[in-house]
């Protein structure tokens, strides 16, 4: 028997990421049935954002009295001022609440564990989920700014490159911190306590109830060391002023890069 034909005999490895479409489409599916996820996920934030800008009186109403002239925020509506918070907490939500319950759930039933022993790589489940996430984090961010502007009318972002990359940065920055959660935590209710200890901080050193033009002083300088606080910050930056963010910036890259290699160098499987 020739050498040829006997590397052609020999079984072919399956590659451990064949059935990734596959597992992606089920989880998919399985996400979709948990109403809770899909309405913070994808309608949350335009909840929040219509039922402020039409339940609070004066939020359509364009500042021109107690701001100053020079003011970035001189003739536009609170309502705008709102939204780069809202956008950030649209990636909080997930990152934080939804991804470390998902793997604690995962963990606690055992599911990681048995898919270790599968052709398919249990890295495999934690790219599913993080892509499910991310996608209804886009979806759900997507249609805030559509019925915004459809509602509202939107001021146009004087930076769009910086509003994006800041969004970008803080997808990153968050879901690092996310997946950090989701690397430690064995149970699902330990996992939305904790989830909740981080995330309702974060969202108030985001200027969730004192957005742009209203946040004192000292909660807008500590919350610019946070990814939620840093990516609302940032984004309020580029849709409303002419300078560039980069501490902002500096800040959202580095929970990146000490988060995301803890996450990983932490998760356990069982």
């Amino acid at each position: 028997m020739t050498a040829t034909t006997a590397t052609a005999l020999r079984p072919r490895r399956r590659s451990p990421w064949a059935g990734f479409g596959l597992l992606l489409r089920t989880e998919t599916a399985v996400w979709l049935r948990d109403a809770s996820s899909v309405f913070f996920g994808v309608l949350f934030p335009t909840v929040l954002l219509v039922g402020v800008g039409f339940g609070i009186p004066g939020m359509r109403e364009p500042m021109t009295t107690d701001v100053p002239p020079g003011s970035a925020w001189y003739g536009v509506t609170p309502i705008a001022t709102y939204l780069p918070t809202v956008l950030a907490m649209s990636i909080g939500t997930l990152a934080v609440l939804s991804l470390p319950v998902t793997f604690a759930t995962f963990r606690d039933k055992g599911v990681l564990r048995r898919l270790s022993t599968t052709p398919m790589r249990p890295q495999a489940l934690i790219v599913a989920h993080l892509t499910i996430n991310v996608v209804t984090t886009l979806v759900g961010a997507g249609l805030a700014l559509v019925v915004a502007q459809l509602a509202f009318g939107l001021v146009r972002p004087e930076q769009l490159g910086v509003v994006l990359g800041a969004f970008v940065l803080g997808i990153l920055s968050m879901f690092s911190l996310g997946m950090l959660l989701a690397a430690v935590v064995s149970k699902p209710s330990t996992a939305n306590a904790v989830g909740s200890l981080v995330y309702f901080p974060l969202l108030f050193l985001a200027g969730l109830w004192t957005p742009g033009p209203i946040m004192p002083e000292v909660v807008r300088q500590i919350g610019q060391f946070t990814p939620m606080g840093a990516a609302a910050q940032a984004m309020d930056a580029g849709w409303f002023g002419d300078g560039f963010p980069m501490l902002q910036y500096v800040v959202m890259a580095a929970w990146t890069v000490v988060l995301l290699p803890l996450a990983a160098r932490l998760f356990r499987w069982s």
